[in-house]
């Protein structure tokens, strides 16, 4: 079942409110979960140079346009200037290199992944002597703004965005912009709602993204600590047994009633095609205000993966 509702940006873009997400998927998994998403009717595509994958991203896309099944326009693909290019002079270099990856002439949405900068490097990040990640500390937000509102201007992106920022280096983008963020992709699920940074982006004008929507499954061997497993909640099981549907699902439909777009993502057929029939029901206004009381302010990716990287001065959290 295709996506049946798009969140529109303040320029008339139409984002489809339900992506596919594909973070920690291996080539073999996302070569053949997006086939599947694609036939599921997924269109927006979310990715990173840091998952390793656009490549075969790229090659898959390729071939559905090859093949005459898709129209460039009917795809919305985002992905993101890495941590180790969070500068204004490697803006243009990583997005055409994604580009290249991705096969390409423009993306619908280029987000600056993080608010904190790296050491440029082409394999893994720089590690000091007691194993804590190098830390490049000059970060300059508006600098490196000015050269994101080129790329769109330039329509190597149709639009531009942030993800991972806190309320005060948005504020500082938006006091200091020609081009406002489109869209801000974070962390957002039952236990972490975030409902004041929400609200701020919407007085804005800033449309949210939810990443990790349904936790994250096996990130625990990566943080070296156990974490919320969403899926379990009881309040989350109740409705979804009252309503005839999945935890998973009651968890999507519950940010899109919120107007947050999510990318949930999945290698599993039957739950991918799950995760995309969110259409026919919605939850009552007195469940979303029990799902709502489940906000507990935990942060499942708090990007304990980067030792170290608290002591950056833009770390956002």
């Amino acid at each position: 079942m295709a996506c049946e509702m798009d969140i529109i940006f303040e320029n008339g873009t139409k984002m489809p409110a339900l992506g596919f997400g594909t973070w920690r998927a291996s080539d073999e998994e996302v070569e053949k979960a997006l086939n599947e998403a694609l036939e599921a009717g997924y269109r927006h595509i979310d990715t990173a140079p840091v998952y390793l994958n656009e490549k075969m991203i790229g090659k898959v896309l390729k071939e559905w346009l090859e093949a005459g099944k898709l129209t460039r326009e009917e795809l919305f693909i985002v992905t993101k200037l890495p941590p180790h290019g969070t500068r204004a002079c490697s803006v243009e270099k990583f997005l055409k290199r994604s580009l290249i990856d991705l096969q390409l002439k423009y993306v619908d949405l280029y987000l600056v992944h993080v608010p904190f900068t790296v050491p440029e490097v082409d394999g893994p990040f720089l590690m000091d002597d007691n194993q804590q990640i190098v830390l490049e500390t000059n970060t300059d937000h508006i600098s490196l703004w000015k050269v994101m509102e080129k790329i769109q201007e330039d329509g190597l992106a149709r639009n531009i965005g942030l993800s991972n920022f806190n309320q005060r280096q948005i504020q500082r983008i938006i006091d200091n912009c020609q081009i406002k963020p489109a869209n801000l992709q974070i962390e957002n699920h039952i236990y972490l709602q975030q409902p004041e940074l929400v609200k701020f982006c919407k007085s804005h004008g800033i449309s949210v993204t939810a990443y990790s929507p349904l936790g994250s499954k096996g990130i625990e061997t990566l943080l070296n600590r156990e974490v919320p497993v969403l899926l379990d909640n009881p309040v989350v099981k109740e409705i979804a047994n009252k309503l005839n549907k999945s935890t998973a699902q009651v968890l999507l439909r519950h940010l899109l009633q919120r107007e947050i777009a999510t990318i949930p993502k999945s290698t599993n057929p039957k739950r991918l095609r799950e995760n995309i029939d969110l259409f026919d029901f919605k939850i009552e206004d007195s469940d979303m205000v029990r799902l709502n009381a489940l906000d507990q302010n935990v942060r499942i990716c708090d990007f304990g993966f980067f030792p170290g990287i608290t002591k950056h001065p833009e770390f956002p959290f």
